[in-house]
Protein backbone atom coordinates (compact mmCIF):
# COMPACT_ATOMS: atom_id res chain seq x y z
CA UNK A 1 0.00 0.00 0.00
CA UNK A 2 1.87 3.18 -1.43
CA UNK A 3 1.52 6.57 -1.42
CA UNK A 4 0.22 7.66 -5.26
CA UNK A 5 0.17 10.58 -7.15
CA UNK A 6 -3.84 10.71 -6.53
CA UNK A 7 -3.28 11.09 -2.60
CA UNK A 8 -0.13 13.25 -3.12
CA UNK A 9 -2.65 15.75 -5.77
CA UNK A 10 -5.87 15.64 -3.16
CA UNK A 11 -3.56 16.80 -0.37
CA UNK A 12 -1.87 19.32 -1.80
CA UNK A 13 -4.91 20.31 -3.26
CA UNK A 14 -6.41 20.33 0.63
CA UNK A 15 -3.49 22.13 1.98
CA UNK A 16 -4.06 24.85 -1.04
CA UNK A 17 -7.84 25.41 0.29
CA UNK A 18 -7.36 25.62 4.10
CA UNK A 19 -4.15 28.01 3.61
CA UNK A 20 -4.67 29.71 0.17
CA UNK A 21 -1.34 30.20 -1.87
CA UNK A 22 -0.59 33.42 -0.33
CA UNK A 23 0.32 32.20 3.19
CA UNK A 24 2.00 29.09 1.78
CA UNK A 25 4.28 31.13 -0.24
CA UNK A 26 4.85 33.96 2.51
CA UNK A 27 5.09 30.59 5.13
CA UNK A 28 8.05 28.91 2.80
CA UNK A 29 10.14 32.90 2.18
CA UNK A 30 10.08 32.48 6.22
CA UNK A 31 11.37 29.27 6.06
CA UNK A 32 14.08 30.27 3.63
CA UNK A 33 14.89 33.60 5.67
CA UNK A 34 14.87 31.03 8.98
CA UNK A 35 17.54 28.27 7.30
CA UNK A 36 19.68 31.47 5.94
CA UNK A 37 19.89 32.99 9.52
CA UNK A 38 20.47 29.93 10.92
CA UNK A 39 23.44 29.11 8.60
CA UNK A 40 24.68 32.41 9.10
CA UNK A 41 24.66 31.90 13.02
CA UNK A 42 26.57 28.28 12.25
CA UNK A 43 29.10 30.64 10.34
CA UNK A 44 29.78 32.87 12.96
CA UNK A 45 29.94 30.46 15.80
CA UNK A 46 32.68 28.75 14.75
CA UNK A 47 35.00 31.82 14.10
CA UNK A 48 33.84 33.42 17.85
CA UNK A 49 35.08 29.87 19.50
CA UNK A 50 38.94 30.87 18.08
CA UNK A 51 39.04 33.42 21.06
CA UNK A 52 38.74 31.48 24.35
CA UNK A 53 37.37 33.66 27.00
CA UNK A 54 38.34 32.83 30.96
CA UNK A 55 34.80 33.49 32.98
CA UNK A 56 36.05 33.10 36.04
CA UNK A 57 38.18 36.26 35.08
CA UNK A 58 35.80 38.49 33.75
CA UNK A 59 33.50 38.11 36.99
CA UNK A 60 36.38 39.21 38.77
CA UNK A 61 36.91 41.99 36.83
CA UNK A 62 33.40 42.60 37.14
CA UNK A 63 33.50 42.29 41.16
CA UNK A 64 36.09 44.40 41.29
CA UNK A 65 34.11 47.22 39.29
CA UNK A 66 31.14 46.87 41.38
CA UNK A 67 33.80 47.16 44.60
CA UNK A 68 35.29 50.52 42.88
CA UNK A 69 31.85 52.31 42.56
CA UNK A 70 30.49 51.51 45.78
CA UNK A 71 33.48 53.60 47.48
Amino acid sequence: MSIGIWQIAIVVILVVLLFGRGKISSLMGDVAKGIKSFKKGMASDVTDNTETKNISEENQDSNNQDTNNKE
